[in-house]
């Protein structure tokens, strides 16, 4: 039955995938956020009602809880404060008084799994458990759901794991790393429990275990991961001398997750995060969750390009749960390392694309001609495609058309066009163009992209920057300066200055 449903926290990793999923099952949304502006560009937005509110101002969440049925907490100051027990505590109390006071029929809340004993928690899974009885403390139904690592691009512990399988073929981990049982759950799993327990009979405060159908170890995720990223499996040793501190520090150098935040994600892998039969959601609803594979090839898949504003993005029938938001961190989605250029065209749009859509082929790259051709030849030689593909024709593009050894994966004219590479290399690579109209004329935009595979893609990039630095500096200029020919001499064509340089 649709609801009016409050989602306090739907600028973080779960509720920004939630209220989509919400919306799409016909309930009537309000996104409380301490600030609005962050939902401003959000595909959703207009699709929702957005208030103003703080968990820490007991009276702003009076107000923006008035008239809703029901709301989901999804709020959690970890990595934003060294004291994120006591932030999460008050919190908590705030939100438990608001909810009581506006008459709110349930709250629905996601903590971590774990044991109930204190004593055998770590801070952050202490924590997590305390926000679940302090949000039951007043008379409003609390429905708590707890988890344990989700798989998804964009979640903390996700792309920690990631990071450290992508960057390390062997690493020295603590001994816990093999022993400690771990149960999985993806993120679309995650949203499909969350959503129907709006609808469960509410009790005063109802503990639900929800997990994935795989119990495994750390390691067993680790090697998981490598597998489905197609990476060899890694060599993991474990050892007795590695403290949850000292590896802490050890995430922080390999990931670029903020210590803050890697320190209480380390502090909780000690403990074992399994769901119990006497809580599991599977007394309570039929639902077949993804097992960890799939989970992770899916998020795997959606790993490859972390720029959120591009066209696929939109594309309703390629997204899924686990594809990275606008709201999920820089660190999120995939490492991409890039090389990013800018210029001003005095021409016209029109004329700015066609010169760059025309690059390639019998009119080469316009700078460093000879470092193209000898890129070429050595694919060639280890088995790749070498440059001889050349173009269909020299003007006209088309999504798949080949042009030299790129694949042309966007063609949007007059303002996009994204080559995606084909050469042999540990990674994946995009070259792309972006042109928009301003007062002073036409911006053109390139980014040369790359997504690396391991520890060799990464040396892969480093060691051609100073040839990359020198490439795509001068490309972008000589491409603007062909543009600018070209309208002053609109029946000349694209120029072929590329073929000489």
């Amino acid at each position: 039955m649709a609801v009016k449903i409050a989602v306090l926290g739907a600028t973080g990793y779960v509720g920004g995938r939630l209220v989509p999923h919400l919306i799409g099952s016909g309930h009537d949304v309000v996104c409380v956020s301490r600030n609005p502006q962050r939902l401003a560009n959000r595909s959703w937005r207009e699709d929702v009602e957005v208030r103003a509110g703080d968990v820490a101002d007991a009276a702003s969440l009076e107000a923006a809880l008035a008239g809703c049925d029901a709301a989901f907490y999804l709020v959690h100051a970890m990595g934003m404060t060294e004291d994120f027990a006591h932030a999460d505590r008050v919190g908590a109390k705030n939100m438990a008084n608001a909810a009581e006071a506006v008459e709110l029929q349930r709250i629905v809340y996601l903590g971590g799994l774990g044991s109930d004993a204190p004593a055998e928690l770590s801070p952050h899974l202490k924590s997590r458990h305390e926000v679940g009885r302090l949000l039951a403390s007043g008379t409003v139904p609390v429905t708590e759901l707890r988890a344990a690592v989700i798989i998804g691009s964009g979640s903390a512990s996700f792309e920690m794991l990631r990071h450290l399988v992508e960057v390390l073929p062997a690493m020295v981990c603590p001994r816990w790393v093999t022993a400690t049982r771990c149960q999985p759950i993806a993120i679309a799993d995650v949203l499909h429990y969350l959503a129907e327990a709006v609808g469960m009979t509410a009790a005063a405060h109802e503990v639900i275990e929800i997990g994935g159908p795989d119990v495994v170890s750390y390691r067993d995720m680790m090697n998981a991961y490598a597998h489905c990223a197609g990476l060899r499996r890694r060599l993991i040793l474990p050892v007795p001398v590695l403290t949850p501190r000292l590896s802490s520090h050890w995430v922080k150098l390999v990931t670029p997750l903020p210590y803050d935040l890697a320190r209480p994600l380390v502090d909780s892998l000690v403990n074992d995060v399994v769901v119990s039969e006497a809580r599991s959601i599977r007394r309570r609803l039929e639902h077949r969750p993804l097992h960890l594979d799939e989970a992770l090839r899916r998020a795997v898949q959606h790993v490859q390009d972390l720029n959120i504003t591009t066209s696929w993005m939109d594309s309703a029938a390629d997204r899924t749960a686990a594809s990275p938001m606008p709201e999920d961190p820089d660190w999120a989605g995939g490492t991409v390392l890039a090389d990013e250029r800018e210029v001003s065209v005095d021409a016209s749009i029109e004329d700015a694309f066609a010169t760059v859509s025309g690059i390639g082929g019998e009119r080469g790259w316009y700078a460093g001609q000879w470092l193209w051709q000898l890129r070429g030849a050595l694919d060639k030689q280890i088995g790749g495609v070498g440059m001889r593909r050349g173009r269909r024709h020299p003007d006209d593009l088309q999504v798949g058309d080949a042009v030299d050894f790129f694949r042309v994966e966007v063609c949007e004219p007059p303002t996009l066009l994204r080559l995606r590479a084909e050469m042999l290399v540990p990674g994946d690579a995009w070259l792309e163009w972006q042109l928009t109209e301003s007062t002073e004329g036409v911006l053109l935009r390139q980014r040369a992209r790359f997504h690396p595979k391991g520890v060799p893609g990464r040396l892969y990039w480093w060691v051609l920057v100073p040839v990359h630095t020198m490439i795509f500096r001068e490309l972008i200029v000589r491409l603007a300066t062909a543009a600018e020919t070209r309208a002053k001499q609109p029946d000349q064509g694209p120029t072929t200055q590329g073929q000489t340089n």
